[in-house]
């Protein structure tokens, strides 16, 4: 998962624009206060973590797989362990601490990884940085390349839904990210996310009738 991270004016709209369309979402989404879980509070006003597939470099892929989210096609997302561990060791290294609202995963190496947990909500945006969709992520797993179960395949949306298709889709987008060429192979660690559709609620019924 890639966050956006624009600047100066451009992030005071984008910031106004997250603000707004949360105010509507958690009402939409029936969120009341206990139920709003933004890091390690709770609260019905600060807005969870937005962020877009493919990051803010790669406007197309964000708009493709937003689509299928809204078409209820996709319900999960992967992304390699190593990218928490490059994270963790930059944090390490300016001395901040983890991301909000994320599980603490000490590791052999003395990291602490900040993975994702289940209740965790975020915001997608579209390719244009536009907050599209309120998800809450319900189950999170950390398993080998070559143990991904191929109904998470079928669940992430992508291609023909195989698990042979996902595993070349996942090959190629894991290696173009790997620092120094670091091989993607059967032992490669991978974070799976499976999450549901809050708002809006059209996504979150095609959802339903997917499965």
């Amino acid at each position: 998962m890639s966050e956006q991270t624009p600047g100066g004016a451009e992030r005071s709209r984008h910031d106004r624009a997250i603000a707004a369309f949360w105010e509507d979402a958690r009402i939409r989404g029936k969120l009341n206060r206990i139920e709003v879980y933004a890091g390690a509070q709770v609260s019905d006003t600060l807005p969870p973590p937005a962020w877009s597939f493919g990051g803010e470099d790669d406007p197309q892929t964000a708009d493709r797989l937003l689509g299928l989210v809204l078409a209820g096609r996709k319900t999960a997302t992967a992304s390699a362990y190593r990218d928490y561990e490059a994270d963790a060791r930059t944090r390490q290294a300016l001395g901040e601490g983890p991301a909000e609202g994320d599980t603490l995963t000490r590791t052999g190496v003395g990291l602490d990884l900040a993975l994702p947990e289940p209740g965790l909500l975020s915001i997608l945006l579209d390719g244009s940085g536009r907050p599209r969709a309120l998800v809450r992520i319900t189950d999170v797993d950390v398993c080998r390349f070559a143990d991904v179960p191929a109904e998470h395949a079928r669940l992430e949306g992508e291609g023909n839904g195989t698990l042979a298709d996902w595993r070349a889709i996942h090959r190629e987008a894991f290696a173009a990210t790997a620092p120094h060429g670091e091989p993607v192979d059967d032992d490669t660690l991978v974070v799976l996310e499976r999450f549901e559709v809050l708002v809006p609620a059209s996504a979150r019924r095609a959802a339903r009738a997917y499965r």
